[in-house]
């Protein structure tokens, strides 16, 4: 029986961060050590680095190929993002070299592809991971081998022009139970911009519009779906993340949100260069009619690792270049309008004496009609406003728009 000398083998990466994994992205660079403890002097022929990153799908499905015979057919594809080698201890002269008992360290360090890499995923058909392998070779005993996995988060920035870009639809349907038509059901919604990330609230507005005989209920998702191709067949998992419900509308009736807020939760950024997994994100807002199918309206989320900056000139920019209308989210007019300036400040008194001339006495209101109109106009140009009141002293009776269309 030979006695294994190695105590210990084990890989540490460097990070900012004391306590915490150490995350990756593109261009990086990926540092630690290996640290190897011996029970007594050792013969190595080698310690070698391996840094490998793939994408992996697989899934099986099960065929039939008659009505007493069936086949199993499996799908699986991958794509290699990293394949780093280096050699951490090498002999000098001859096979093997001898290392005395006690610790030893060995130091590494490797840059992160440039191009863009892939955020590390877990799914139930395929994966996206990213390891760093050593192989400890040593004469007449089996190669010990450790793998420790690393995260790599590729940055998604929400703060720009595609993923500011507010979303909005429209949709409706006839609904129908077999032969009888209950009537038209329609839903608009809009959200302020695509890109969000996880925590974040979404406001959304939305007007459900009933003109069935029936009361319906508005509802809203947020989906993520992952997407697993190989050999040209897609395999799909879909899942909602976050949910918020309305209050009912009734037949024949009109219902609005005026910014219902559904909390995004932790979920995981969005994949979309990989070519074999996708992970996309939506938000539906429905409305369930009994008897009938349910109406949806989809509009895509993108969820980003970069939140968004502080609403200020460069989303003003933004927007203004791309022309993008965003009155509709200007939700915080005040509702105390502030009072005009004072009179005086705006005109002096200096102006009124020159502009304004005193009206003629009443013998000569006879040949006023023969003057020019704009006479009169430069007459009261100047004249002060009247007083500023916040009460309308003459209140109109507003017509409302009614919510029930057999109100």
């Amino acid at each position: 029986m030979i006695l294994d000398k190695v105590k210990r083998l084990d890989i540490v990466f460097e990070s900012p961060e004391v306590d915490s994994p150490p995350v990756f992205s593109s261009g990086d660079v990926v540092s630690g050590k290996v640290l190897l403890e011996l029970s007594a002097a050792t013969r190595l022929q080698s310690l070698k680095l391996h840094a490998e990153g793939f994408a992996k799908v697989h899934w099986t499905e099960s065929r039939s190929a008659g009505s007493s015979t069936a086949y199993t057919q499996n799908y699986s594809d991958e794509v290699e993002y990293l394949n780093h080698r280096e050699v951490l201890l090498q002999p000098d002269t001859g096979d093997t070299t001898v290392l005395h008992a006690g610790k030893h360290e060995f130091p590494f360090s490797f840059q992160l592809p440039e191009e863009t890499l892939v955020t590390s995923f877990e799914g139930k058909y395929g994966s996206i991971r990213y390891w760093v392998k050593v192989k400890l070779h040593r004469p007449w005993v089996p190669v010990r081998k450790i793998k420790k996995e690393f995260t790599v988060i590729e940055p998604i920035d929400i703060n720009t022009p595609a993923l500011l870009a507010p979303q909005a639809g429209t949709k409706d349907k006839m609904a129908r139970v077999w032969y009888r038509n209950y009537g038209q059901v329609s839903v608009t919604a809009k959200i302020d911009r695509k890109g969000y990330t996880p925590g974040e609230v979404i406001p959304v507005f939305a007007e459900f519009d009933n003109a069935t005989s029936r009361s319906v209920v508005p509802k809203a998702y947020i989906t993520q779906t992952q997407t697993f191709v190989a050999r040209g067949t897609m395999k799909q998992k879909r899942s909602v993340v976050a949910t918020l419900s309305g209050d009912t509308v009734g037949a024949r009736c009109r219902g609005t949100w005026h910014g219902r807020a559904i909390k995004i939760p932790p979920v995981g950024p969005s994949i979309l260069q990989c070519r074999i997994i996708k992970v996309e994100y939506l938000l539906k807002v429905s409305v369930s009619v009994p008897g009938t199918s349910k109406l949806s309206l989809e509009l895509p989320l993108v969820m980003g690792t970069i939140p968004l900056h502080p609403f200020g000139s460069r989303t003003s920019s933004v927007s203004s270049q791309y022309g993008v209308n965003l009155e509709w989210l200007r939700m915080t007019v005040s509702e105390q309008p502030e009072p005009p300036p004072d009179y005086s400040t705006v005109v002096s008194g200096a102006e009124v004496e020159q502009n304004v001339r005193p009206l003629p006495d009443e013998e000569d209101f006879s040949g006023m009609l023969g003057r020019p109109f704009s006479t009169y106009v430069r007459e009261f140009r100047l004249r002060p406003p009247p007083v500023y009141s916040e009460v309308d002293p003459n209140p109109q009776a507003y017509n409302m728009r009614r919510r029930c269309m057999t109100c």
